[in-house]
């Protein structure tokens, strides 16, 4: 008999799930972009390099009020849903799924730090496989708890924010003071040193690419990024038993989503930015008081889009983009990776060596042209292979045995 815990075949995949992980994968690129193109102090204080007027400046903020952290939370909580989608087909297969899914993180552990040391130091795959670790503890939990565990997480990231920003100066040191501004506001001196080892050589890529990778996974995440993390994936487990993820609540439920997202959400993140930027992006206030508008409001404009993607389905709208967004879903592991390596290739020096010279409006350009591409790549490639090649290299080795890979030919 078939091993009922074998892979999710593609009849049993709740279809909307696809669509929202393919939406979100495409989405991270918009806020990703600027991590790829500029220097890193550019991501949180965009004063920091190139020009931030006119159409530059109408970029940034649109991308800042609909994408930064709001596709990165869709893509968060869908993760933690994937936990739960995982556990109930083992469940109902009379089988545990501990094992599985600890082989799971522990590849994509691995993947991530390939990603984050080889290719960008952007990489999200560590977080999630260390957080994953923790998450799937509270598989069993009821809506309520999930719900009430995950807004724990969420609030106590956001106290430590606000404790950091409140005693900055009293209490850390000089010196750590001195080296958080200067990363928020680089100096020409580091500027210069930035784009050259970007434009330079892979290995003098890579030396500043582990640096960063290391500050990233010892000292952004455990004291920042986990509790974000998991406390979007404890929400996202919660909508998904309560069935709003999955697009299977009541229509009235996503409308309010949308109301929530336009009336709460987007003004709550212009608000904050506009703060930012009336102090100049002062690295203090602007990355740990004033981003607490944006750190709340990207759940609620995340949910928004959740609600708007869920009525343009069941309105049977775009549903030839639908169809593209869903094969993107199923393939959003290769999806990503493949992402990072097309941006790297246009910008660093072993490829086109383009860092530091693109205007945020041409970067808006990439990311359509890069969008454009994976709508067309994800669904020709499923039409010959089951799965997209990392999630067949990741399938093979969590389950120990080797996958199907191509589809079978239709003959008669």
């Amino acid at each position: 008999m078939e091993n009922l815990l074998a892979p999710v075949r593609e009849p049993e995949r709740i279809d909307f799930l696809d669509v929202l992980r393919g939406f979100a994968v495409c989405g991270i690129l918009a806020m990703n972009i600027q991590s790829f193109a500029m220097p890193g102090a550019a991501y949180f204080n965009p004063l920091a390099y190139g020009d931030f007027t006119g159409a530059n400046y109408l970029v940034w903020l649109l991308a800042n009020a609909l994408a930064n952290q709001k596709f990165m939370t869709l893509f968060s909580m869908l993760f933690g849903a994937g936990v739960l989608l995982m556990c109930d087909r083992a469940r109902a297969a009379g089988r545990g799924a501990a094992g599985l899914h600890y082989r799971r993180m522990g590849w994509l552990l691995l993947f991530g730090l390939a990603h984050a040391y080889l290719v960008w130091a952007g990489d999200i795959l560590v977080d999630y496989a260390l957080c994953g670790l923790l998450v799937f503890v509270f598989r069993k939990a009821r809506p309520g708890w999930l719900l009430a565990s995950g807004l724990l997480f969420l609030l106590i990231g956001s106290l430590m924010m606000l404790m950091a920003g409140l005693t900055a100066g009293t209490y850390w040191p000089p010196e750590q003071l001195a080296a958080f501004e200067a990363r928020m506001q680089p100096s020409a001196a580091k500027l210069a040193e930035e784009l050259a080892a970007y434009r330079g050589t892979w290995l003098t890529s890579f030396r500043a690419r582990a640096a960063e990778s290391a500050e990233m996974q010892l000292t952004v995440f455990p004291f920042f990024t986990f509790w974000r993390v998991m406390g979007v994936m404890l929400l996202g487990m919660t909508l998904y038993r309560w069935r709003v993820l999955t697009g299977e609540a009541a229509g009235r439920v996503y409308g309010w989503l949308i109301g929530l997202a336009l009336l709460v959400g987007l003004p709550a993140t212009i608000y904050g930015a506009q703060r930012q930027l009336a102090t100049g992006w002062d690295p203090i206030p602007s990355f740990f008081l004033h981003a607490q508008w944006g750190y709340w409001a990207s759940l609620l404009v995340a949910l928004g889009w959740l609600g708007a993607l869920v009525l343009l389905v069941r309105a049977s709208l775009w549903s030839g983009l639908r169809r593209r967004l869903a094969a993107c879903g199923r393939m959003a592991f290769s999806c990503y990776i493949l992402t990072s390596l097309i941006c790297t290739a246009l910008f660093y020096g072993h490829g086109l060596g383009l860092f530091g010279r693109v205007s945020r409006l041409g970067q808006a350009g990439i990311t359509l042209a890069v969008w454009l591409f994976l709508l067309w790549l994800a669904p020709f490639w499923l039409a010959r292979f089951r799965f997209g090649p990392l999630e067949w290299l990741w399938r093979s080795l969590a389950y120990r045995a080797r996958q199907p890979w191509r589809r079978r030919a239709v003959t008669g």
